[in-house]
């Protein structure tokens, strides 16, 4: 039995014992039955996931996947290849807006190579230590998926094994000591491009109705974006049954490392906040290996980015919120933990009725 194998054989249902205690204390407490909707929704799911009835969110992680893609010399993005590294040296000096947002909510940052472009060099001098660097490098970024597959099946394994590997070093990380909650985000140049291309394949939705803007393209580029995604279609034409090849026909590096993410955190009970487009298109991944993740998967808000409500509907979760936000790194998730958490402190924290001496409804 491989790693990705044994990691879904792990995967439990949820704690239904849990979640009924966690109904019955939301409803015992001080408030009209229902009145916090979403909050209380959320903390029950929470306790069902990790079989805790009164479940705290203390250790708060985000991991942001980085890769680069081959696709991106099809002038499928506004910004050039070399952004992708630019910004993983961003994300481990602390000036990127998942930064500061870990910090707002005191989450840790992890920051994974899993296939940039060039190599990564923090050495002793190089001024960055306030975040943790992972390399799981599978490659120098994925090959153009309009000539042919993204990477080999192996490779493709390899990421996800990666992505799983990730989250289990987490979970006994010497500053961290373990792991409560996990968000996961993404950084690649032209990503949005391979993530199209899966929504739109495992959806069946138009190519045309799950394809944005990305990082800011004219109405020509986004025309030239979804000629490239509809050959990357048919050059490709994966085996539907196989989560795996549609990942390695049409996927990045970090779509299936944030997709073993999922599967591990799952099989360890953990939460798992998704952000936007790309870590959808992760979920999709995921969902495919095995549709028990749903239950374990947190959506935190609607990208703007037009094939997320596609693979929402998809897998059947609900965005917590929607701010018009299409950033990636993991933004949107750390703002979904940060609602996780309150509706878990709602739970552990507020009075009951008998506790605080007041009166129940009539």
């Amino acid at each position: 039995m491989n790693k990705i194998e044994e990691t879904i054989k792990g995967i439990a249902q949820l704690d239904r014992g849990a979640m009924e205690a966690a109904r019955a204390r939301q409803d015992a407490l001080t408030k009209p039955q229902g009145s916090l909707g979403v909050l209380e929704s959320l903390s029950v799911k929470v306790a069902g996931i990790t079989a805790n009835y009164m479940p705290a969110i203390e250790k708060k992680v985000i991991i942001t996947m980085a890769a680069d893609h081959g696709i991106a010399v099809e002038g499928v993005s506004a910004y050039p290849r070399e952004v992708t590294a630019q910004m993983v040296y961003n994300f481990l000096r602390g000036g990127a807006a998942i930064n500061v947002l870990a910090r707002h909510i005191g989450a840790r940052v992890v920051v994974v190579d899993m296939g940039v472009a060039a190599d990564i060099d923090i050495g002793e001098d190089s001024g960055i230590d306030n975040y943790i660097f992972v390399k799981k490098k599978i490659g120098y970024g994925t090959a153009n998926i309009s000539k042919g597959g993204a990477m080999s099946y192996e490779d493709a394994i390899r990421s996800i094994e990666g992505g799983i590997e990730v989250l289990e070093h987490e979970l006994e990380h010497e500053k961290g000591g373990g792991v409560d909650i996990v968000g996961v985000g993404d950084m690649g140049i032209g990503n949005t491009t391979p993530s199209s291309a899966i929504t739109a394949f495992i959806t069946g939705e138009p190519v045309e109705s799950v394809t944005g803007r990305g990082t800011g393209l004219d109405d020509n580029g986004l025309a030239n974006k979804v000629k490239v995604i509809k050959k990357a279609l048919e050059v490709n034409n994966p085996n539907r049954e196989d989560a795996i090849d549609i990942l390695a026909k049409l996927g990045g590096f970090e779509i299936g490392g944030m997709a073993g993410v999922m599967l591990a955190a799952a099989a360890h009970r953990i939460p798992v906040v998704i952000d936007g487009f790309i870590s959808g298109a992760a979920a999709l991944i995921a969902y495919g290996l095995s549709p028990k993740i749903k239950d374990y998967l947190i959506a935190s808000h609607l990208s703007v980015e037009a094939g997320h409500r596609a693979i929402l509907n998809y897998i059947g979760l609900k965005p917590l919120f929607n701010l018009n936000m299409r950033l990636g790194e993991g933004t949107g998730a750390a703002l979904g933990i940060w609602l996780v958490d309150a509706a878990c402190r709602i739970l552990c924290e507020m009075a009951t009725f008998e506790e605080a001496g007041v009166s129940r409804k009539e």
